[in-house]
């Protein structure tokens, strides 16, 4: 760390209200060529890589306080290690809420040991919520490279898409419907005008086409999947 950082380290009571009132802030790098005194908002935007609004942004949270030459918003040392506080937690992804706790509690810190290990406890529990969500996204990772993964369904079997219908012939939806409807294979034959081998024989087609393993499983998943009615 600089001379000039270590200096601001150690930070007399100001005049800010919930953004002032530090005494030690963590020790952090600070952005290099920043002017002494005063920092033009365009100076502090440009150090940090933010841009205005998320400074007024800041402002209006209670992280940090302008002041004001004329029309144009100053800050000063204090609020610059602040903001090296704030955008740190902020490239971590800390949510505003978590950054405004943690900067109310470093204010309560009687030494610099102090703010260093409330902002190291800080840090911990974020690295733990970045390991759970990183075990949430291999876990859906794995999902989608298995979904990926699988074989195109085979011609004739059953999916979800409702594109089974159109795997059937007219005959066969008509038998399906009378399947589901308790009609035997000789009452099928009848209807059919045809014998009980001719319908047994489309009845093996159907079950096939809808990946069932007999004449009551398809009819069941035919029900479900909207080809025939109940």
């Amino acid at each position: 760390m600089s001379e000039d950082a270590g200096r601001l380290r150690s930070l007399e009571p100001s005049k800010k209200g919930l953004a002032g009132q530090y005494r030690f802030l963590p020790d952090v790098d600070l952005p290099r060529n920043l002017p002494s005194g005063t920092v033009a908002i365009a100076e502090m935007a440009n150090a940090f890589g933010v841009t205005h609004r998320t400074l007024h942004f800041y402002e209006e949270k209670g992280l940090i306080t302008a002041s004001r030459i004329g029309p144009m918003r100053v800050y000063d040392h204090q609020d610059v290690l602040q903001m090296s506080v704030i955008n740190i937690c902020r490239e971590i992804g800390m949510p505003i809420s978590v950054i405004q706790e943690l900067m109310e509690e470093l204010q309560q810190a009687e030494t610099q040991e102090d703010a260093d290990r409330i902002f190291r406890e800080a840090l911990s529990i974020r690295k733990r919520e970045l390991v759970s969500g990183l075990s949430t996204v291999h876990r859906q990772m794995q999902q989608v490279t298995i979904l990926l993964d699988r074989q195109p369904a085979e011609p004739g079997m059953a999916t979800n898409d409702n594109r089974e219908i159109s795997l059937f012939s007219a005959d066969e939806q008509t038998c399906l419907q009378l399947m589901a409807e308790g009609y035997t294979p000789h009452r099928l034959a009848r209807a059919f005008d045809t014998t009980v081998k001719a319908i047994t024989a489309m009845e093996t087609g159907i079950i096939q086409k809808l990946n069932a393993n007999n004449r009551f499983q398809a009819i069941a998943k035919a029900v479900l999947l909207g080809i025939v009615h109940s």
